[in-house]
């Protein structure tokens, strides 16, 4: 198994796909990180040479922000959010949708499964 970024890639898939077990990089940057190396995307994990291998880490290493620098600059950015009580960090804060999506009905994602006040209870005879 290659390891970049601190995760193991599975072996048996196209490389094109086992980037994207990347957190950070999607299938489109995958296709961008393939060809900036000159590697064909129709190879699988198991048939890289160790210096292909190489290439994209490297390439991964100095254009792109992955894995855990990138899970930090979101929540910091969230974080500065919630502290300058604007309108999107209020909506962090109370775990609602922030994009503007209606929450009357459905936004059970972010709100979490329903809460059901006074449940009828059955009389026993």
């Amino acid at each position: 198994m290659a390891r970049i970024a601190g995760v193991d890639l599975p072996d048996k898939k196209k490389v094109e796909f086992a980037l994207t077990y990347i957190y950070g990089i999607g299938h489109s940057r995958a296709l961008k990180i393939l060809n900036d190396t000159k590697i064909d995307k129709n190879k699988k994990m198991n048939e890289l040479s160790e210096d292909e291998i190489a290439r994209i880490r490297k390439e991964i290493e100095d254009k792109y922000r992955v894995e855990g620098s990138l899970r930090a600059e979101i929540s910091a950015n969230i974080k500065r959010l919630i502290e300058i009580n604007c309108y999107r960090g209020f909506r962090h804060k109370l775990g609602l949708p922030v994009r503007g999506q209606r929450t009357h009905t459905n936004a059970r994602t972010r709100k979490g499964p329903r809460k059901t006040s006074g449940a009828i209870k059955k009389k026993k005879k």
